[in-house]
Parts: structure tokens; sequence; C-alpha cells
């Protein structure tokens, strides 16, 4: 699910300037927020920064030349502009039952509990869209928002991954259960071994919610789990970042979906040899 909606209150023009080739790039791609003005440095830039202004100009978006000073003006110290400022509104986010989806094909969503970091969340959303997850669920306190630094720290990411705030975590959560979702929490005590998960078990429709770094799930999202699924470390230190366990875990999940699905399609005798399973990348 890529699609989204304003919501009120969120959208305004200005309500965010995004900095950086690779997230002005994603921005201008995805088309998703409103745009007021792109910003590049003057004279001779970098290379890419010619598809940008391109992409800019067939958008219909004003381009306006400025010096590294005036592009630096009203950023964080120490921070990296890269020669390219687009001034543009806030990502539009979803409902919950936009995620939910349907048909036949299984879904992934993340939740996040009390991940409260932006370049945690940054990194967080650039995994879960490599991985395919099909959306972010965060909650309305407790939760950074989706902001110039989030876009960076996602390398642009943010701009395709649908997220959606809720009140409360353990009724969206509950809610996913009566739609048929496993509730997968990660958790370095947990029963379940993420290499050695049953078949019944790595299937189907899932969400996988991950905790603050230090503290991790709170006791009442631990009541929703279904299954606490731990990674296991041979090293001296035992806890990964959490953006780090987000990727194993993510593309573990997905190894295993896909490994199942050929399973059974050989087991159908739909797979031959005119007929192999593509090559993923």
């Amino acid at each position: 699910m890529r699609g989204s909606r304003d919501r009120g209150g969120r959208s305004g023009i200005d309500a965010e300037v995004i900095y950086g080739i690779h997230p002005v790039r994603e921005a201008l791609r995805a088309g998703r927020r409103k745009t007021r003005r792109l910003r590049v440095r003057a004279g001779r830039g970098r290379p890419e920064l010619a598809e940008i202004i391109s992409a800019a100009r067939a958008a219909g978006i004003p381009i306006e030349e400025a010096s590294d000073e005036a592009l630096t003006r009203g950023l964080s110290f120490g921070v990296s502009h890269q020669g390219v400022v687009l001034e543009a509104g806030a990502v539009p986010e979803v409902e919950l039952s936009d995620l939910i989806g349907g048909g036949s094909e299984s879904r992934t969503l993340v939740a996040l509990d009390g991940v409260v970091d932006p370049r945690n969340l940054g990194a967080i959303i650039r995994v879960a869209e490599a991985a395919g997850v099909a959306g972010l669920i965060l909650t309305r306190r407790r939760s950074p928002p989706l902001s110039s630094a989030v876009a960076r720290a996602s390398a642009g990411a943010v701009e395709w991954l649908a997220v959606a705030r809720v009140p409360n975590l353990v009724r969206a959560l509950n809610r996913l259960k009566t739609q048929g979702f496993w509730v997968f929490g990660a958790d370095p005590g947990g029963d379940l071994d993420l290499f050695r998960l049953p078949d019944r078990v790595a299937a189907g429709n899932r969400v996988l919610v991950l905790g603050a770094e230090g503290k991790g799930l709170r006791p009442a999202i631990f009541q929703t789990l279904d299954h606490r699924v731990q990674i296991p470390t041979v090293g001296q230190v035992a806890s990964l970042n959490v953006s780090t366990a987000a990727a194993v875990l993510l593309f573990e999940l997905r190894r295993r979906t896909e490994s199942s699905q050929t399973g059974n399609l050989a087991r159908t005798g739909v797979l031959t040899d005119e007929n192999p399973p593509s090559a993923g990348c």
C-alpha cells in the first residue's frame, strides 16, 4: 500500500525543509508532498543536481539559485545540505485500515513502541521500505514527527512507506489480530529463535513490534504478542541497535516467506523447468 491521504493541519506548505540529494530526489519522485520551492547551490554543483532540477521543472516547482550560506540558514548546526533544499509540506499519513489491505498476498507491518530518536526512526523506515514492508504504525504520543531529520536518516525512504498513527498501540494490535495478523515482538529473551521459526509461524500476515532501546516493549504490549522472537547472537555483546535488529528480523521474515511460497508452488507442481522461480535481488 503506497497511497496516502492528507491529515488536517499536517499538510501545510511550509511544514518542512528537506535537504540532501537523496531525500529531495525521493520527495520529488514520490510526489506525495505539496511543494513550494527548490533551492540549489549557485554555480557548478554535483551531477545529481541536474536530475533533481529536471524533476522539479517537470513538476512545475519554482527553482532558485542560492549561496551555500543562504542554503545553510535555518538548518541545524553541522547539517550538510549537499547543495539542495526543498521547501515542502509534511509527509501525508494514512489510516490504520489502509494498512490492513486484502487479497491473498502476505503483508508485513512494523509497529514501534517508544522509539523516539529521529535517526533510529529514519533508519527503520529505510530498512522497512527496502524489505517490502506494507506500512509503519506509530503512536500519536511518544513517536517523533516525520521531520526533515527522519527524511535524511531514511535516505528518502519515508517518501514511499505508508505511515499510520494510532492513539493506542494495544488497541491497534488487537484490531490487526482480528483481521488475521500474527503479532511478533522483538525480544532478546523470546522463546522463538528467528532462524528456527516453524513454517506455520513464518507464513501469513504479520506485524513486527519493536521497542525502545534499553526499555524494550511495555508490559501491555507483551500481552498482545502471539510470538516473542529473539535474534540469536554469538558475540560478547548480546543486544543490537533497534534499526539493526529491524533489518535482521525483516529480511529473515521476507526470506522465509519467499522460501515457503516457492516450496508450496513446487509441491503443487506449478514450478517446472520452463517456469522457474524468479531470482531475487
